[in-house]
């Protein structure tokens, strides 16, 4: 008679008869994440409102709408949990995160902060300096930054408030073609300032455009 080998250890658990379980497919993330949504069995609600495609829009009790995503073998995803009832969206919740992420990502893309580029001068700013300070104002506005320009009167300069106001609405004129004036100069303590926003591109061409071609001059007959 053949001796079975002797084994001390513990014993292998043996595993149940019967068919093999399927992998669940339900989310088992929480929603302790940033831009998580409850997900099949995390949504908490007796029923439900449906939406998505190849779906009958509508309210249905909640074990259903799960038994409707588990055929089309797709999740169950509350977008709307302040509704009532809560709307939901039957769909693969990988590609809905993609498509979250997508549009925060185009979001921040379209609301980009905003720079504000200051120019200073003296009352009696000299040729070469206003040209100067005008190229670098006109890069600032072409690059999209907001400029706020100001004169800044020391001592007894302060005399010369009406020559800094002439000489900020001629910075303001001579960028006209490149930035929006959005104050008259203001006078505040020892500054007199302006603001110009940049132009979107092609609308001094449109005002161009508006006031039609330039009238043609007849020829000169001899």
């Amino acid at each position: 008679m053949e001796k079975k080998p002797f084994w001390s250890g513990p014993k292998r658990p043996t595993t149940p008869a019967g068919p093999r379980p399927q992998r669940d497919r339900r989310q088992q993330g929480g929603k302790n994440d940033k831009d998580t949504h409850a997900v099949n069995d995390q949504i908490r609600a007796r029923e439900v409102r449906l939406v998505g495609d190849n779906v009958e829009e509508g309210i249905y009790p909640i074990a259903q709408a799960l038994r409707i995503a588990d055929e089309l073998e797709l999740d169950l995803i509350e977008i709307a949990p302040q509704a009532q009832p809560p709307v939901c969206k039957i769909m693969d919740y990988q590609k809905f995160q993609f498509q979250q992420k997508k549009r925060l990502k185009e979001q921040k893309a379209k609301s980009t902060k905003v720079v504000v580029k200051e120019i200073r001068f003296g009352p009696q700013t000299d040729d070469h300096d206003y040209n100067f300070k005008l190229k670098h104002a006109i890069s600032f506005l072409k690059e999209g930054a907001k400029v706020k320009s100001y004169v800044f009167f020391k001592g007894r300069s302060i005399l010369f408030k009406e020559q800094g106001e002439v000489l900020l609405l001629r910075f303001a004129n001579d960028l006209e073609d490149y930035g929006k004036l959005e104050q008259m100069p203001v006078l505040e303590g020892k500054r007199m300032t302006i603001m110009l926003s940049p132009k979107k591109p092609g609308q001094g061409k449109k005002k161009e455009a508006a006031a039609g071609p330039a009238p043609e001059t007849p020829a000169s007959s001899e």
